[in-house]
């Protein structure tokens, strides 16, 4: 459950480098569109939602993609995800996907929760644009993750998957990004479902890698991955899918699907002051640390898609 590649980043941080520093102020500008300038947007708010994803595909488009859009219903009214792909060479028909859910509960303009997410989803197509892997590259921003519509027929990343798994897919991994912008040094800020306390640190400053039993060799692949390439702390954790936060994001979709997912979170409500709240807004994020941890994700993505560590396979295959 707990034992890991490599080792969690523990030096002092180097300062940002000038990609790093783009990335933070790509990522600051996404934040404060969604979050603040957007604000609360959900199913009772639809002119907002519309326009969440009218800025997604309006950034998506201008790096280059095709934008596809998957729509479906919910509470009257037509939501989608919206999905680009970076076609794969050599294994085009696997798939590595990586999500983050645009909407924001009710009551909460949702800077964290999840526009943090969604914003490394934008950097993310940037950083990967033009690149060509083995296997094919997905990035999806669903709907309606929020409840009421978790676990739902509602839930977009649950019709994604659904629709996946009808045409038979091959999705060999899927990252959910949820909640990914706040870190701390001091001590006694993070908190753990029971009995994580035990095994892991209790300063809030590391990104985490959550993942069922079903999933515990992707939770090792990419966090192996991270650590190599990221100077930033990590934790990874493959656990029973039933244990209190190891569920709770798009990846559950895919786990039902029958597709390994893994979580990449700061751990929401175990850290963030803010967790649901109307004061989830955009200056309570760190946005060095989350232009750290996008970066990391990028090299993540790569080794996933070019089949780096796994049985059989070279970094070169």
């Amino acid at each position: 459950m707990t034992g890991m590649p490599g080792k969690s980043w523990s030096a002092p941080l180097p300062p940002l480098s000038a990609a790093e520093r783009l990335i933070h102020d790509n990522l600051k500008h996404h934040v404060t569109e969604l979050a603040g300038r957007i604000g609360e947007r959900n199913v009772w708010r639809p002119e907002a939602l519309a326009a969440a994803a009218g800025y997604i595909r309006a950034t998506l488009e201008g790096l280059g993609y095709a934008v596809r859009a998957q729509s479906f219903e919910s509470r009257g009214q037509t939501l989608q995800n919206l999905e680009v792909e970076l076609p794969g060479n050599g294994a085009a028909d696997e798939i590595v996907v990586a999500g983050a859910h645009y909407d924001s509960i009710a009551g909460t303009p949702g800077a964290n929760d999840n526009a943090s997410g969604v914003a490394a989803l934008l950097e993310l197509a940037r950083l990967l644009a033009g690149n060509t892997y083995a296997r094919s590259v997905r990035l999806v921003a669903f709907a309606n993750e929020e409840p009421p519509f978790f676990y739902s027929e509602e839930m977009g990343s649950n019709v994604y998957a659904d629709r996946a798994r009808q045409r038979g897919e091959q999705i060999e991994a899927m990252l959910a990004l949820e909640t990914i912008g706040y870190y701390t040094d001091q001590p006694a800020t993070q908190r753990y479902p029971f009995p994580f306390r035990f095994f892991y640190p209790d300063t809030g400053n590391f990104i985490g890698f959550v993942g069922n039993l079903s999933s515990r060799h992707l939770v090792r692949r990419a966090l192996g991955a991270f650590r190599a390439a990221t100077a930033f702390p990590s934790e990874g954790v493959a656990a029973p899918g039933w244990i209190m936060g190891v569920h709770w994001s798009d990846h559950w979709s895919f786990w039902r699907a029958g597709y390994p997912a893994i979580m990449v979170t700061d751990t929401a409500l175990f850290r963030y002051p803010h967790y649901h709240a109307a004061t989830d807004t955009p200056e309570k994020l760190d946005y060095t640390g989350l232009a750290r941890v996008t970066g990391g994700l990028a090299d993540v993505i790569a080794a996933l898609a070019s089949r780096q560590g796994e049985p059989g396979q070279t970094a070169t295959d």
